[in-house]
C-alpha cells in the first residue's frame, strides 16, 4: 500500500471518531436531565446539612419561620462583601422569626471555620460537600440567595451581591406575620 492511500485511510478513520464525538455530545447535552429552575411561589427543596459544630440543619426545621438561605463561597469577593451586613441584620431580626442559613459550596471545614472567625458570624454555616443542595436550588453565580417564607416557599430571589438596605427590607419581607 502506497503513503497516500494509508494517509487517507488515517484521515478518514479520524474524521469518523471526531464525527462521533460530536455526535455523543449533541446527543448528550440534549438528552441530559434538567434541574427545573425554582421561580417564587414554588415549594423550597428541603435539604439536611451540618454546621461547623455538627449539628444537622434541616429546610424544614424552619419552617413558620422566614429563612435566607445564601449559598457562597470563601473566595467570593461579593461573598466577602455580603457576610457583615448578614450578620448585622440577622442580629436585628433573629428574635423576630427571620433565621439565615448560609450555605458554603464544598469548601474544607478549615477554611469555612477560618472565613467564619474572620467576619465573626454567628448564623448557622453549613457545608454542601456534595453540591446537591446547590443543583437542588440550580444555583449558578455565587453569591446566591433565596428568600423563603414561614410557609417554606420560595418567595424571592434577588440576584446577586446585595446591599445592606436589600438585605434588611428582603428580611422584613419574610418575617412572620
Amino acid at each position: 500500500m502506497d503513503k497516500k492511500k494509508k494517509r487517507s485511510i488515517i484521515r478518514g478513520i479520524i474524521l469518523l471518531v471526531l464525527a462521533c464525538a460530536i455526535i455523543y455530545t449533541i446527543y448528550n447535552s440534549a438528552t441530559k436531565e434538567k434541574v427545573e429552575a425554582l421561580a417564587d411561589g414554588d415549594q423550597a427543596p428541603d435539604f439536611e446539612l451540618v454546621d461547623l459544630e455538627g449539628n444537622t440543619h434541616r429546610l424544614s426545621d424552619y419552617k413558620g419561620q422566614g429563612v435566607f438561605l445564601n449559598f457562597w463561597g470563601t473566595w467570593c469577593e461579593p461573598c466577602k462583601k455580603e457576610m457583615p451586613a448578614m450578620e448585622r441584620q440577622y442580629q436585628q431580626f433573629k428574635d423576630q422569626g427571620v433565621q439565615v442559613l448560609a450555605v458554603n459550596i464544598a469548601q474544607s471545614k478549615f477554611e469555612v471555620q477560618n472565613f467564619v472567625d474572620q467576619y465573626d458570624l454567628t448564623f448557622p454555616v453549613v457545608i454542601d460537600k456534595t453540591k446537591s443542595v446547590m443543583q437542588a436550588y440550580n444555583v449558578g453565580r455565587l453569591p446566591a440567595t433565596y428568600l423563603i417564607s414561614p410557609d417554606g416557599k420560595v418567595k424571592k430571589i434577588p440576584p446577586g451581591e446585595l446591599s445592606e438596605q436589600q438585605i434588611q427590607s428582603f428580611m422584613e419581607s419574610i418575617k412572620p406575620e
